[in-house]
């Protein structure tokens, strides 16, 4: 167990019935903006690891997890449940290769999300040191209903800090509102009503997409950028201008 250290909850705050943040003190080695870390609790003693990405950047030293309550998932269920001053446990060293460092440089830089797969692009624009291997970055939050727009907060200040290099756009996918987004990612994108309303055409040539959320999404998006731009999935040892991060 010497790579696991003692992570003590330091906040905690509930968004809804079945998301929430949790706040975490460790001192866990420096990691890199995109990561996830690996967070082991042992019940019955079994124990029982899982992966959650960072939304705070590496300069903050409170590691900040943005999380959904699984049904049926031991470790959100459990996670949901802890006090301040609770202890679980963290690996000291962080993984995953969704950070700028790995993706080729290009023109433009797509980031897509749903729900909270928005923490590692939180994790990664909020870094004092801008960003400035793409020309364009575009960031797509897909979210249920406005009210689920938990991070608001950091998103203005990501635009205030990146102001015309970056376009940010929501999309709601169970309500219309005025200068919003409607429908889901997978349709819009399909349909062309992303590219256009964002004004700016996805190109395999000058496009790389990153894609951050629920499976399913990802997969389909995956699809359709392969059929419709003969965009194709990046590996560790594989060339491609898409690359992907699967939450549960």
């Amino acid at each position: 167990m010497n790579d696991w250290v003692k992570a003590e909850v330091i906040k905690f705050k509930k968004w809804s019935n079945n998301i929430f943040s949790i706040f975490l003190n460790a001192k866990i080695k420096p990691f890199i903006a995109g990561q996830f870390a690996k967070i082991l609790i042992i019940l019955n003693k079994k124990k029982i690891i899982r992966a959650y990405s960072y939304v705070n950047s590496p300069e903050n030293k409170i590691l900040e997890f943005y999380i959904i309550i699984i049904k049926h998932g031991i470790m959100s269920n459990y996670l949901s449940k802890l006090n301040i001053k609770d202890k679980i446990m963290i690996k000291k060293n962080s993984f995953g290769y969704f950070t700028i460092k790995n993706i080729p440089k290009c023109k433009d830089l797509w980031m897509l999300s749903t729900g909270t797969g928005i923490g590692p692009y939180l994790s990664i624009l909020s870094k004092k040191k801008k960003i400035k291997k793409f020309k364009k970055i575009i960031l797509i939050h897909s979210i249920k209903y406005l009210k689920n727009l938990h991070y608001l907060h950091i998103i203005k200040k990501i635009k205030k800090i990146y102001k015309k290099k970056i376009i940010i756009k929501i999309t709601l996918t169970r309500e219309k509102k005025k200068n919003f987004l409607h429908g889901r990612l997978t349709k819009l994108l399909k349909n062309g009503t992303l590219e256009k309303k964002i004004k700016k055409k996805i190109n395999n040539k000058k496009s790389h997409i990153m894609l951050c959320g629920n499976p399913n999404m990802i997969k389909n998006i995956c699809e359709i950028l392969k059929k419709k731009k003969k965009m194709y999935k990046k590996s560790k040892n594989k060339k491609g201008n898409i690359t992907t991060e699967s939450y549960w």
